[in-house]
């Protein structure tokens, strides 16, 4: 019995995680419109707060570029500030 192997009834997974990747610069966007709600939208949760980098994958520098288009939206009353359900 010196040949002992391990079996497994499955054999064993591993979870591959597809790589997060900035959509601005796949898609070579270099300015945010904060005049567009619905492209704004997808960065906020149904309460209405902005997603953080490590759920989108935003690279920080378009993130810093959300984050203020979609300030600049709610001042001017495009999104709101706080909803129940937004989508």
């Amino acid at each position: 019995m010196a040949n002992k192997e391990i079996r497994f009834l499955n054999p064993p997974t591993f979870e591959v995680k597809k790589k997060k990747y900035c959509r601005f610069k796949k898609a070579g966007i270099k300015y945010i419109d904060y005049k567009d709600p619905e492209f704004l939208k997808r960065f906020l949760n149904e309460q209405g707060k902005i997603l953080p980098r490590r759920i989108t994958g935003t690279s920080l520098k378009f993130q810093r570029k959300v984050a203020q288009a979609v300030k600049r939206a709610r001042h001017l009353a495009l999104l709101p500030y706080v909803t129940d359900l937004l989508k």
